[in-house]
């Protein structure tokens, strides 16, 4: 269902703080225009930590109507709270969200009996759930038996790995079957080589069509070309995480004209020696003249 390439769609703010939604509008157009699947709205590169509800649910509301049909929606409406995250996702099926991406709680700490209740009430309620496995961000590993446990729920059709392991992709896909999409842009190409599905990817808010292109060559088996296009851009991949996400995205967007630089506390503006590296990076793989 959510095979292909995904773009962790940023939230755009306004000098004053407040979330523009026109631009949010025209960055939407600009995946549609670059051949992107699918976006995630208010996920960990959308900012929704800062994002009060009423903002998260009219920013899921205009990715849907700027979507128009061609592109998919995974509305990010994970929560530390089953009860917050029932609340979200209920909104985002009400809004037509295409599905939920759900991450691990990452402050309660629950056990893997809890995340499986956690996970299973979420999907219950009908919308298709991408599970969000990222230790680094949150507190533990969703483990793999979970998973398969998970996976036999009709609604739960979908993870994004993102604890750096390819090996782990290996050890879902003997274990269940689910689409599994990479959450780290530099490992799109070797999870996919092993039987991932794609990337919800962060890269591809600056650089949509090339991550579109190299999913789509390893979709087709067109190796070599997808393997160009992951050393052309392996910089770019890598260096977007120089600093916390989504610091450096919204760093980069801005220097490429594409949104105001503005971030909610506790985010902040990175280190010039950093600012320095990404224009660098940029430059070398011809987004930035």
């Amino acid at each position: 269902m959510f095979e292909g390439a995904y773009t962790a769609l940023v939230t755009p703010f306004n000098k004053d703080g407040s979330v523009d939604y026109g631009k949010l509008r025209a960055l939407i157009a600009m995946q549609i225009e670059g051949g992107i699947d699918g976006i995630v709205p208010v996920g960990t590169t959308g900012e929704s930590p800062t994002l009060d509800f009423d903002e998260h649910e009219k920013v899921v509301e205009v990715s849907v109507e700027a979507s128009r049909g061609k592109l998919k929606v995974i509305a990010g409406t994970g929560a530390n709270s089953t009860s917050e995250a029932l609340q979200l996702t209920k909104h985002a099926l009400k809004a037509g969200a295409d599905g939920t991406l759900q991450v691990t709680p990452y402050y309660n700490k629950p056990n893997q009996e809890g995340l499986y209740r956690h996970f299973s009430a979420v999907a219950d309620l009908g919308l298709p759930v991408v599970l969000y496995n990222v230790p680094g961000r949150s507190s533990r590993e969703i483990d793999v038996a979970t998973i398969a446990r998970l996976a036999r729920h009709p609604k739960v059709v979908a993870v994004k790995e993102a604890a750096g392991s390819v090996d782990r992709v290996s050890q879902i896909l003997r274990a269940c079957s689910i689409t599994v999409v990479s959450g780290d842009d530099s490992l799109t190409l070797p999870m996919m080589a092993v039987g991932g599905s794609g990337v919800i990817s962060v890269a591809s808010n600056i650089a949509p069509r090339p991550v579109a292109d190299l999913v789509h060559a390893a979709q087709a088996g067109q190796w070599d070309k997808a393997r160009a296009l992951h050393m052309k851009y392996h910089r770019l991949f890598t260096d977007l995480f120089l600093d916390t996400n989504p610091i450096p995205i919204k760093a980069a967007m801005a220097m490429a004209g594409m949104i105001e630089e503005v971030y909610r506390l506790p985010l902040c503006e990175t280190s010039e020696a950093i600012r320095k590296k990404l224009a660098e990076c940029l430059k070398e793989v011809g987004l930035l003249g």
